[in-house]
């Protein structure tokens, strides 16, 4: 899966411990999000398009096949 969290975590200003904070989950889980070794649950995933003001759609996508 191919997503833009670490550009959106960027425009920010956060560190991946930050974002984590806000999400209440693991500085490693973010790190495996944006490295795509992580697809997250589709609460977590929720909880990201809140939290950046965007749709799941604009941040998560299938890789090409």
């Amino acid at each position: 899966m191919i997503n833009r969290i670490r550009e959106l975590r960027q425009q920010k200003g956060w560190s991946q411990a930050d974002l984590a904070t806000h999400l209440s989950v693991s500085r490693q889980t973010i790190n495996a999000l944006e490295r795509g070794r992580y697809a997250p649950s589709l609460p977590l995933a929720f909880s990201i398009a809140r939290l950046f003001g965007e749709t799941i759609e604009n941040i998560f996508r299938p890789e090409e096949e």
